[in-house]
């Protein structure tokens, strides 16, 4: 019963409305109850998921935001350093 002792901690002990973080009693993905009696999957510390399934997918739906704000970077950079470009070819020296 070393199993039932370690799920009463994780769900009785746990303290409540504390901001930015998860509930622990339903899974962060899909929202379904997470039973005493189930195995818990964690993702990112203590974020809590029904399945492997649903860690999987949180894992994917990370990938796709990381890959997609590296992209905005990389387009916001390239923008900046266009726009430094024109400033400065756009400063002309006057010779005395």
């Amino acid at each position: 019963m070393v199993a039932s002792v370690a799920c009463s901690f994780f769900f009785d002990d746990e303290l409540l409305g504390e901001p930015g973080m998860p509930p622990t009693d339903a899974c962060a993905l899909c929202a379904k109850p997470l039973a005493r009696d189930r195995d818990v999957f964690m993702y990112r510390g203590d974020t809590p998921y029904c399945s492997e399934e649903c860690r999987h997918e949180q894992m994917h739906l990370d990938a796709v935001c990381a890959k997609q704000a590296a992209r905005r970077q990389q387009r916001f950079s390239a923008e900046t350093e266009s726009h430094r470009g024109q400033r400065q070819s756009s400063k002309v020296s006057v010779a005395s």
